[in-house]
């Protein structure tokens, strides 16, 4: 029995992305790189036997930003799994950053010495500070704890079930938060974890069990069953 997995997509590539400049609720579209890249993406890792199989799909939480819903139609899209499946879900919307927004990492750090919120040789790290009028640590670590106990939940009642994975299309700073509390981890600890533009990352759980969540750090290829291509 193949152990339940929850796949996390970040959106593919804006003009903030590529410049660096901290995006959440400033609604960018993909720029036409992001676009190519995210669809070359679906072909190579989206369908029958491959890493992300629609069938498999129990359900789908994409972020309400317009850069994640356009990210999941290229990559997966209603037409393969259903509708029903699918759903815009706040809680996995960017980490609201507040004073921060469209501003560069040095940028910030900068304001906040002018604002004299960092001094003595402290820097500004989004992991223990937060963001001014934005959201802090503990914030994004009760939204996130909320939907990861409701996908445990989901994945225990349909474990022994061919549909149990779950796909999460959303963006670079909570979903390294996300993984962090999958593993129930503090974010505070500033998850050395990367998570490129467009790219997926695979959580599970060990020894098929869902209360021993897990990083899934490496997969090997899925080899289709020759009786049942036969008998399709």
């Amino acid at each position: 029995m193949a152990t339940p997995r929850v796949f996390i997509a970040r959106h593919g590539e804006t003009e903030w992305s590529l410049s660096g400049q901290h995006t959440s609720f400033t609604d960018l579209p993909l720029t036409p790189n992001g676009e190519r890249r995210v669809s070359a993406t679906g072909r190579a890792m989206v369908g029958k036997d491959r890493l992300i199989d629609p069938r498999h799909l129990l359900k789908v939480y994409i972020s309400p930003r317009h850069r994640a819903r356009r990210t999941f139609d290229l990559l997966v899209g209603e037409d393969k799994c259903g509708t029903d499946r699918v759903v815009v879900d706040d809680r996995v919307q960017e980490w609201n950053y507040g004073d921060y927004e469209g501003l560069l990492t040095s940028q910030i750090r900068t304001l906040r010495k002018e604002r004299g919120l960092d001094r003595d040789g402290k820097v500004w790290n989004i992991w223990h500070d937060g963001c001014e009028n934005g959201e802090s640590p503990e914030q994004i670590t009760n939204r996130l704890d909320d939907i990861i106990a409701e996908i445990h939940d989901l994945q225990r009642t349909h474990q022994k079930s061919p549909r149990k994975d779950i796909l999460v299309v959303a963006h670079g700073h909570i979903l390294r938060a996300f993984a962090m509390r999958w593993v129930k981890k503090n974010i505070n600890e500033n998850p050395a974890l990367l998570l490129e533009a467009g790219a997926i990352g695979v959580l599970s759980y060990e020894h098929n069990n869902i209360d021993e969540p897990a990083i899934l750090l490496g997969g090997a290829f899925i080899v289709p069953d020759p009786n049942e291509e036969e008998e399709n």
